[in-house]
This record gives C-alpha cells, sequence and structure tokens, in this order.
C-alpha cells in the first residue's frame, strides 16, 4: 500500500514566526530570516508553508534556490527568483528601475536596453544588489513581497556578497527575505551568523521533531489516527530518523515496502516482513553512519550478540572500559536507536529486534562470521562455564561463525540443562538442533545426544516421538559399546513405562539386560532394575507388589552405593508408593529421601516430581493440597509436562474426594485431551477411572458406567484396579441409590480384590469404608482393628463413623457420640462422604437410641436435597418423620420461608397466610386474597399456632417481621 503526502508537522513556534514576520512585512517594515538545520529536517516544508500564508493574502513571492546538479551558476538563486515575476511585472515597473535596470538585466537578458557588457567588475555587485532590492520593493510595494533564496549553503561567492547586502538593507521597504541552508560549516553559515549577532537577521535554527511529533507524522503519511500506530513501529521510525521528518518519511516508507508496517482490515500492524526485509532497510541504520568507528564497532558488536547485549561482553570484545562503552553508545541512545535494559545500565537493547538486523546486513558474510566469533570469545570469557542463557547465546553465535560442531555441543550442553530444569519443550528444541549440528560427530557424542533427547521427549510427554528414536539407535548400534546401547534402551523403556506402553517397556528392559551379559554389574544394571521395578509394580499380577518393592530396594541400594543419583532418585518414588498402603510413614520417609536427591543434585525437574510425590502424601495424610497446587503450579511454569499430567490426576482424584467436581473434570479432560495427543494409554485409563469415580459420589450411575466401558476400551485391566472400581466407584454409586445390598457386596469384592491383588491405592474401601458397612450389618471380626493405612484421612473418617456405630450398638451413647463428632472434624474436606457418614450413622443412631440423628439425617438430607441426590435425601426424610422430627419442606416457595420456620415444619401455604395475618386481616379476608375456603384459613392458622408455639393468631402475625419464634434462636 502506497503512502500519502505528509503535511507540515511540529515546527508551531517556527511558522508562527514566519507569520509574525510576513505581517510585520506587509506594515511596511522588511525583515531578513533564515532557517539552519540538516538535511531533511523540515526547512523546505517550512518555506512551502511561507509561500501559502504569503499567497493567501496577495504578497509577492520571488523563488529561487542554488544547485548542485550539472555547472554551477553563477548567482543561480537570484535570476530564478528574478525570473519568477518577470510575467507579473508591468513595463512601468522596469523603468522605475532606472540606472539598476542594466545591473539586473545580467540576469535577467530580456529586461536589457542595450547588450549587457562581457565581465563586469566586482564592483557592480553592489549596483545588482541594490537593483534586486529595489526590484522587490516594486514587486511588493501594495501587498509586501517574499523574496526565498534556498540551499544557500550551495551559494557562490556573488551570491552571498548580493544577499550580504539586501541582509542589511531589506528593512528599508516591504520586503521579506527568507533564506534556508544546512548548519555545515562554510561561508554562509558564517554571513548568516555574523548578521545574526549583529541584529540584522532573525536565525531559526531546526531541530528534530520530538516522538509525538514523529508519530503524529507518520499518522498523516499513513492517512492513520496517529494513536492507532502500533508503538513497534513508531519505536522503529524514530531509530531510523532521530526526529528528522525526511529521515522519517524514507525509513516510513521503507518499513511499508518491506511489509514490516501492514495495512490490515482493522489498523496497521506490525509483520515479520519479508525475508530479506532487514537487508531492503537502509534507511534504518543510516543515523550509525554518523558515527565515530569505535562506537560503531560498539553497536555492531551488540546487534552481534542479539537484540538485547550485555555490556560486559562488550568490554571483553573489545578491551575498552566500562566508561569508554558507555560512551561509545551515548549517541545512539541519545538517537534513540538503543537504550539501557532496566534500571541498571549493564545491558542495552534495541530499540525494536529489526534494527539488530538491518545492521549486520549491511556488511559482508566474512565480516559477519569474524564479529560473531569475537562476540563468541567474548561471551565465553565473560561467563565462565557459560551458565544460564549464555550457553544457548555462544552456541548461536558459534553457527554464525561458521562453526557447526562448536554450536552443536553448546546446544546439546543447553538441551540438558534445559530437561535438568524441567523445560521440557524447550529442552527437545535445542537438542534437535544439536543432533543436526552433530550429524557428522563421533558415535559416543551423538548418542549422549540421543539419550538427552529421549529424556526431554518424556519429561515432554511426547512418548510416541521418543520410541521412534529407537531406529536412530539401530543406526548407532555397530559404533557403540554394548553398555552405552544398554543406557539407550534403558532410556527408552522408562518412557514407554511413564505412558503405560509396558509391552514397549518390556522389550527394551529385555535389550537392555541381553546387551549388560549375566555378568554384569549391580551399577550397570541398576538403572535397568528400577525401571523393571515400575513395570511390575504396575503389573498387577500376583504378588507384584512385593516382588516390585524388593527390586526397587534392590535398585536403591546399589545406586547410592555406586553414586548413581537418578537411580536412587526413581526408586525413592517407587517406594513411597509401594509403602503407603502398609505403613504412611515409611512412605513419607521414602518421598522425602527422594527429594533431598533431586536437591543435593540440583536437578529442579527431580525435585517437581518429588513435590508432586509429597503433595500427594500431603492431602492423603491431611488433605491439604497446598503443596500439591503449588508442584503443579511449578511443573506447569517450567514447561514439565510429564510432571503437570501426573499432578493433574492426583489433584483430580483429590477435587472428587473433597466434592469439587467441576474442578475435577477440568482437570480430568485435560488429561484425557493431553493422552490422546500423544499416546499415553496409562494416564488415559487413569482419567477414564477419575471421570467415573466423580460421577459415582455423584449419583450418576450411567456416567459411571459410560466411564468405565470407556476404560476397558482404552485397555484398562478391570481385575488389577478391581479395588478401586468396585472400592471407591460402584459402592458410591450404590450407596447415593440407596441400594445398600448392592453397595455391601461391592464393597466385599473390594476387599476381597486388595487382598488377593494388593494395589498402591490405599483408600479404596479396606481401610475405611468397608469398616463402616460392615460395622452397620454388625459384623464382627477384626476388620475394625486400626492400622497405619486407616490413620489416612479419608479413611480414617470412615473409621470413626464405624467405631461410633459399635459404641452405640453397644450401649455406650456418649462414646458414640464423641466418635461422631471426631467423625465430623475429620470428614470436614470431604462434604459427600461425610455426609454420607451421617446419613449412615444416623439410621442407627435412630435405630439404637443415641446421639442427635435427627440433627444429623437434618444435615445429609439438605446436604443430598442440594446435590440432586433424591434417593438418599428421601430416605433421610423418611428416617426424619420416624424419628418424629418433621422434615425441611421441599415444595416450591420453600426457599422463601425462614429457616427456623422450615424447621419448624411451615408449609409456602401456611407462610403465605403468617404473612397475611401479619395485616390483622379475618379470616374471610384472607380467604378472599388466596381464593380459599374460610374454613380451610381457619385450619392453617391452628397449624401455624401449634407448630410455632405461639399463644394466638396476633402473636404469629408478629413473626412476619423475623421469622423466628420467641426462644427459637436457643434452640436451633
Amino acid at each position: 500500500m502506497s503512502v500519502g503526502v505528509t503535511r507540515l508537522v511540529g515546527r508551531t513556534d517556527e511558522l508562527r514566526t514566519l507569520a509574525r514576520t510576513l505581517t510585520a512585512t506587509r506594515d511596511g517594515g522588511g525583515r531578513a530570516v533564515f532557517l539552519v538545520g540538516e538535511p531533511g529536517i523540515g526547512k523546505s516544508r517550512l518555506v512551502a508553508a511561507a509561500r501559502d500564508l504569503a499567497a493567501a493574502v496577495g504578497t509577492v513571492v520571488l523563488h529561487g534556490r542554488s544547485g548542485v546538479v550539472g555547472p554551477a551558476i553563477p548567482l543561480r538563486p537570484l535570476r530564478e527568483a528574478l525570473l519568477s515575476v518577470t510575467g507579473v511585472l508591468p513595463p512601468d515597473d522596469l523603468t522605475a528601475l532606472g540606472p539598476y535596470r542594466p545591473a539586473l538585466a545580467r540576469l535577467v537578458p530580456d529586461w536589457a536596453v542595450v547588450d549587457p557588457p562581457g565581465n563586469p567588475p566586482d564592483h557592480d555587485l553592489l549596483a545588482l544588489a541594490e537593483g534586486v532590492l529595489r526590484l522587490t520593493g516594486l514587486a511588493g510595494r501594495d501587498r509586501g513581497s517574499l523574496l526565498v533564496l534556498e540551499d544557500l549553503h550551495d551559494a557562490d561567492g556573488g551570491t552571498l556578497a548580493v544577499l550580504d547586502y539586501l541582509v542589511d538593507n531589506v528593512g528599508r521597504q516591504p520586503t521579506t527575505l527568507l533564506g534556508t541552508l544546512r548548519a555545515e560549516a562554510g561561508p554562509a553559515l558564517d554571513l548568516v551568523r555574523a548578521a545574526a549577532r549583529r541584529g540584522a537577521c532573525r536565525l531559526v535554527e531546526l531541530g528534530p521533531l520530538d516522538p509525538d511529533d514523529v508519530r503524529r507524522l507518520a499518522g498523516a503519511r499513513l492517512d492513520a489516527h496517529p494513536d492507532e500506530l502500533p508503538q513497534p513501529a513508531l519505536d522503529l521510525l524514530w531509530a531510523g530518523s532521530g526526529g528528522n521528518p525526511g529521515s522519517a518519511e524514507d525509513t516510513l516508507d521503507e518499513l511499508v515496502g518491506a511489509g514490516v508496517l501492514r495495512s490490515t482490515p482493522t489498523g496497521w500492524r506490525v509483520g515479520r516482513g519479508d525475508a530479506d526485509g532487514p537487508a531492503a532497510l537502509p534507511a534504518l541504520t543510516r543515523p550509525v553512519d554518523r558515527l565515530d568507528p569505535p562506537e560503531r564497532e560498539s553497536l555492531l558488536l551488540g546487534a552481534t550478540i542479539g537484540p538485547v547485549f550485555p555490556l560486559a561482553v562488550l568490554r571483553q570484545a573489545t578491551g575498552r572500559s566500562h566508561r569508554e562503552i558507555h560512551d561509545d553508545l551515548g549517541d545512539a541512545t541519545a538517537a534513540r536507536f538503543v537504550r539501557p535494559d532496566g534500571p541498571e545500565p549493564d545491558r542495552y537493547r534495541f530499540v525494536h529486534p529489526l534494527l539488530a538486523g538491518a545492521l549486520l546486513a549491511r556488511l559482508e558474510p566474512a565480516e559477519r562470521r569474524r564479529l560473531a566469533r569475537r562476540a563468541a570469545d567474548a561471551v565465553t570469557a565473560a561467563h565462565p562455564g557459560l551458565p544460564g542463557p549464555h550457553c544457548r547465546t555462544a552456541a548461536d553465535l558459534w553457527l554464525r561463525a561458521g562453526d557447526p560442531a562448536a554450536a552443536g555441543h553448546l546446544l546439546a550442553e543447553a538441551g540438558r540443562r534445559a530437561v535438568d530444569q524441567g523445560a521440557a519443550g524447550e529442552a527437545v528444541d535445542l537438542l534437535d538442533r544439536a543432533r543436526d549440528l552433530l550429524a557428522d560427530a563421533d558415535a559416543v557424542r551423538r548418542a549422549t545426544v540421543l539419550e538427552t533427547l529421549i529424556r526431554a521427549l518424556t519429561e515432554a510427554g511426547a512418548v510416541d516421538r521418543a520410541l521412534g528414536h529407537a531406529a536412530a539407535l539401530a543406526d548407532l548400534a555397530d559404533q557403540l559399546d554394548p553398555r552405552h546401547r544398554a543406557r539407550l534402551h534403558t532410556a527408552l523403556a522408562w518412557a514407554a513405562t511413564t505412558a503405560g506402553l509396558t509391552g514397549d517397556a518390556a522389550r527394551h528392559v529385555d535389550l537392555a539386560r541381553a546387551l549388560l551379559g549375566p555378568d554384569a554389574t549391580a551399577p550397570d544394571t541398576a538403572p535397568v532394575d528400577v525401571v523393571a521395578a515400575h513395570l511390575t509394580a504396575g503389573s498387577g499380577g500376583a504378588d507384584h507388589v512385593t516382588r516390585a518393592e524388593a527390586a526397587a530396594r534392590q535398585a536403591e541400594t546399589a545406586a547410592v552405593a555406586a553414586g548413581l543419583p537418578a537411580v536412587a532418585w526413581r526408586a525413592g518414588l517407587l517406594l513411597g508408593e509401594l509403602t503407603r498402603p502398609r505403613d504412611p510413614a515409611e512412605a513419607t520417609a521414602h518421598l522425602n529421601r527422594a527429594w533431598s536427591v533431586a536437591v543435593r543434585q540440583h536437578v529442579p525437574v527431580w525435585e517437581i516430581h518429588s513435590l508432586v510425590r509429597l503433595g500427594d502424601d500431603d492431602a492423603l495424610r491431611t488433605g491439604d493440597l497446598e503443596r500439591l497446587e503449588r508442584a503443579h503450579r511449578t511443573a506447569a511454569r517450567a514447561g514439565a509436562q510429564h510432571a503437570r499430567h501426573e499432578a493433574e490426576t492426583r489433584l483430580a482424584l483429590h477435587a472428587v474426594l473433597q466434592g469439587q467436581f467441576a474442578a475435577a473434570d477440568l482437570l480430568t479432560e485435560r488429561v484425557l485431551t493431553a493422552a490422546s495427543r500423544h499416546r499415553l494409554p496409562r494416564a488415559a485409563r487413569y482419567a477414564l477411572l477419575l471421570r467415573a469415580t466423580a460421577a459415582a459420589h455423584q449419583g450418576r450411575h450411567r456416567a459411571m458406567t459410560d466411564a468405565l466401558i470407556e476404560f476397558r476400551r482404552h485397555g484398562g485391566d478391570a481385575d488389577r484396579y478391581a479395588s478401586w472400581i468396585h472400592g471407591l466407584a460402584r459402592v458410591f454409586a450404590a450407596l447415593l441409590r440407596e441400594d445398600r445390598p448392592r453397595a455391601s457386596h461391592e464393597s466385599h469384592r473390594a476387599t476381597r480384590a486388595d487382598r488377593e491383588h494388593p494395589t498402591v491405592c490405599p483408600i479404596a474401601g479396606r481401610h475405611g469404608l468397608d469398616l463402616l458397612l460392615r460395622a452397620l450389618t454388625g459384623a464382627d471380626d477384626d476388620a475394625h482393628a486400626p492400622d497405619q493405612a486407616g490413620r489416612l484421612r479419608w479413611n480414617e473418617q470412615f473409621r470413626l463413623f464405624a467405631r461410633a456405630v459399635r459404641q452405640g450398638r453397644a450401649g455406650r451413647g456418649d462414646e458414640a457420640t464423641d466418635a461422631v463428632r471426631q467423625a465430623l472434624r475429620v470428614a470436614a474436606p470431604y462434604p459427600v462422604a461425610r455426609h454420607l457418614g451421617l446419613r449412615l450413622v444416623g439410621e442407627a443412631a435412630l435405630t439404637d437410641g443415641w446421639g442427635e440423628p435427627a440433627e444429623w439425617l437434618r444435615a445429609a438430607e439438605d446436604h443430598f436435597h442440594g446435590s440432586d441426590v433424591p434417593a438418599v435425601a428421601a430416605a433421610c426424610r423418611s428416617l426424619l418423620r420416624r424419628a418424629g422430627s418433621r422434615p425441611l419442606q421441599r415444595r416450591a416457595g420453600v426457599e422463601e420461608i425462614p429457616a427456623a420456620l422450615r424447621v419448624a415444619g411451615v408449609t409456602p401455604r401456611e407462610y403465605e397466610v403468617l404473612l397475611l395475618l401479619a395485616g390483622r386481616l379475618s379470616n374471610r379476608e384472607i380467604a378472599d386474597r388466596l381464593h380459599l375456603s374460610a374454613r380451610t384459613v381457619e385450619k392453617h392458622v391452628a397449624s401455624l399456632i401449634a407448630k410455632t408455639g405461639q399463644p394466638d393468631r396476633i402473636a404469629v402475625g408478629r413473626l412476619a417481621a423475623t421469622g423466628v419464634p420467641p426462644g427459637a434462636a436457643a434452640q436451633v
């Protein structure tokens, strides 16, 4: 899209000066004004504005300028000025010039009376100057004249001699002399400054526009509102122009032409521009040409380092002091080409990243490579060990310096650090680049990069891609020793294990063991053993937990002895999971030990995984989710997708247990989406189990069944997860349908499955809910004896409810009631389980005659009614009637009844009568208002008196103000 012509922007004071001068000229007093400034600063625009002002009031304009194209023409600006009015001067005016007409004929031959002499002597210039002065007076005798002489810095000596005379004498007549010249040393500037010092002229020095004026200039040229233009484009415009309007226009044209600034249906937007855009934008870097060589070198080295560059590297690359570097960047900063990056001027940044590329595009390729080598050496020297981002910076510089091998080594190291930090996606990108650059490196180096890449892909959740690198391993097989190949197969086995691809995992474990051979040492086999232990733990076979625990302990012992922290860490996490059902305290100790390994080794991604497990441990023991939520946020922020998904599945489970079903659905859907995208069957199966459990805890039996069908369709093993399916899902679905026989059956199946095929899920019933159900049926065995897993908060609430049932049945009502109170405190985070416990215990208390069954059943009824679980709510209401307590009304309009009156059993129709009683209406009047019979109203009034305990209808009417009968607050 083309850009338009720019009107005069800014220069308000200068334009006002010219307007006042022209006004004074018309009043008879002449004046000389000179505009001085660099090229493009706006001298010609002000001249054009002055001419417009003059033309508007009829002032005669004489205009000429010095030329630099072709042979020099003596007195050129004066010739052009006189020739510009030859057609409008009447013959009488020429006659009035008298003896000065021959002198002017030197400039305008048509005015000659006789042939002009060949080469007049210098003193004839005085006659010429007076003639020009008189001619401008004659031309403007009615409305004044404006004599414009432009580009006087290129004027010849004769012109300057005439100009000197005009400046001193133009005040005698109604003439404004307006001259322009550059701020360059020379005779013209000397003449003007001398005249200004003696008060013979007005000198106007034009400086750069300010940023707001540049914004307005761009808006005018692009035909857009200035405030709608993108700031990055304005930064570029300022950097390329320094406030010079002419340069700003050139830069703006280039930005539009290169596609950096694009017109869209929603306005002007900054785009990336063409691939070769920086090379096609010389206007952007024109200010650099004005810098001294040291300043230019510093700027070029900064551009080589990047859009943001540290002074420490520049000092190392140039050998100059901190002060000298600051001085080098001073002019570029003043021109707003670069600026300090932050409050402390230790780093600078280009005002736009495109500027660095545009600067380098001016250089020859060999020069760019030389600068890149200097910068790479400087970065390495300034930052020993290349910590943090310096490693990637140095790699990029070596690549631009033409050394791909050096760049590849550094990118591989940066990728290793990134995966350790948990930045898995970033690590994958770095390691992919490193592999390409090291394609010709030795096999050991390539295999090391491949192993790190597999780790990164595993942490990124891209297990498919990780396993796809098995082909690359085959290509390297003949060039690697068996131990190194075994390491790569172990990495692939771990990737498959995290995804739940047990077949792939087992195959790579077998290959690794075959490569190591039967005589392998414990340090060699420990990495494989700990992966195999994870596989065994998830197999679901007979004694799989015992075998997995033994293998993990063996691997941990070997790892500690051989100094293999990664193996010790993985073994500790697994032992924490495996020992929790038996001894939660031991499990916590294992997890803390794994976390300590991560901290000592300074591997943040291990710390994140450890914190996920420890946060889950907190939630199981105390119900506190703070550490687990913090670990989830840390994993998401770092980009550790595997750890993030692990945290999300655990958070989803605890959200279900704590009745936060919307949050659980969101987390489960997120895990399912990731599992589908990256082929993670283990995560998908776990998420579907969570979906089924959430549905069961909401009484949505069909949704639970559908989720379990999907679970099996995704390869879920119903036998392996039997304790979960029956003890955490189906049993709750049955209880919320008031199907007690089915609930007992499901609980029995869960308990039997857990005993026959132990799992690492300690809250599926055997240690908790099953105790309560057995207590309700009167089963008398040792199942209620407290164990370690029963101390987990979810289990403990049911253990306490079960104790209350047994104590109450034994006639120890006070102990039973106290056990219920303890259970309610423990069950505070778990609303569904808490109120289900109240419903079950309330019935037992009602039957055995202890505790506060009405209060407990009413709380349960209110919860399940609000949760849309009608079967349990109806059962609670039935039990309340059996207890002789009126259940709360649940018909339409009941919400409007004050709570105290609802508890008293007041119906919506009775409440309407009560409100009318407050107005002292009779039964007949109330009947007419409500379209009832007087007899019906009489019955409602009698019922109200009985339910509220008031002495008469007037006292009942007074309840309309508060809804609380006297003494009711104490009862409630």
